[in-house]
């Protein structure tokens, strides 16, 4: 990329979307394209054709996606394959009729089977059954890799997968419906300590192990990767910062100033047991990542506080 190419960024408004957003800027692109979803509906091929020949952007990130935790996906399958598969198919197809020279699509550390070896390496995609709890979501991501690989085999398509560990950041979802873990329990304990609860329940029972990554750090690989990466198949984009859930919520519990009990429900599912990335490929290419955990989840949970009091 050079500062006269035309971005386009596909989920600007999420949280990873954001921060591609947020990195392009401080890095000196000026030319970045978005569109909101009342402007432009990524389930509609017609649409995001219109759009693709209207701008014809130089590079797309694909960061637009249907996401929440175990709780989502569990209660709206059918939504998270099929609107997935939809944005997907829509957008790549569209960048390479417009005549994009470069794609990257973000996949999802949960494509890899359940009992994949620790840490997980790239070709270990496609190698045994997924964890169910989030396999629809998997196999959406799954169908996006192989629709990237597809398009560069048949018609040259410069389309790069890259695969993030679990994130985390400004920008994230603290809806306890649809959220990941970091937010729920940054919002499960900010609210304890605002209403002196006693208790804090914590899906699970504390002993999955987890690895995250600060979504600014994600944002710095990708804008990396794209000018430095240029291959088949998928890469890894991970922290090395692992965790169990229990040590997790500990964190955020003293962040936060909690002092009361945690209280782990083993009634409900803990999900895959262990899910470490392997970073040679990243890091054999030069990259490495900035945020220490605890400092990302500091300033993530500052972030939110300072918006829980100006009420947005």
């Amino acid at each position: 990329m050079n500062e006269d190419s035309k971005i386009y960024v596909a989920g600007h408004a999420g949280m990873v979307g954001s921060a591609i957003c947020r990195q392009l800027e401080e890095t000196g692109y000026e030319n970045v394209v978005v569109r909101d979803r009342s402007q432009l509906d990524l389930t509609r091929e017609n649409e995001v054709l219109e759009f693709f020949h209207s701008e014809r952007p130089d590079y797309v990130f694909l960061a637009a996606a249907k996401v929440g935790g175990i709780h989502a996906n569990r209660t709206y399958p059918a939504e998270f394959l099929e609107d997935n598969l939809r944005i997907q198919n829509a957008v790549i197809s569209g960048a390479w009729r417009a005549g994009t020279e470069k794609l990257l699509f973000l996949g999802s550390s949960c494509i890899y089977p359940r009992a994949a070896e620790q840490p997980i390496s790239e070709d270990s995609l496609l190698t045994g059954p997924l964890e169910e709890t989030n396999e629809w979501y998997a196999i959406a991501k799954i169908a996006g890799i192989k629709l990237c690989d597809a398009y560069r085999r048949q018609h040259g398509f410069n389309a790069i997968s890259v695969m993030p560990t679990n994130l985390y950041g400004p920008g994230d979802s603290f809806n306890l419906e649809t959220s990941h873990v970091v937010p729920a329990l940054i919002r499960k304990f900010f609210e304890a300590v605002r209403d002196s609860a006693a208790t804090v329940q914590v899906w699970g029972s504390g002993r999955p192990l987890r690895e995250f990554m600060h979504v600014d750090d994600l944002a710095a690989a990708v804008l990396f990767l794209m000018d430095n990466y240029d291959e088949a198949g998928i890469i890894n984009i991970g922290s090395g910062q692992e965790v169990s859930i229990a040590e997790l919520a500990t964190m955020v519990a003293g962040i936060a100033g909690f002092d009361g009990e945690i209280v782990f429900d083993s009634s409900m599912p803990d999900g895959t047991p262990r899910k470490l990335l392997c970073r040679d490929k990243l890091e054999t290419l030069g990259w490495r990542p900035q945020y220490e955990l605890e400092q990302g989840l500091r300033s993530t949970y500052e972030w939110y506080v300072a918006r829980q009091q100006s009420g947005l």
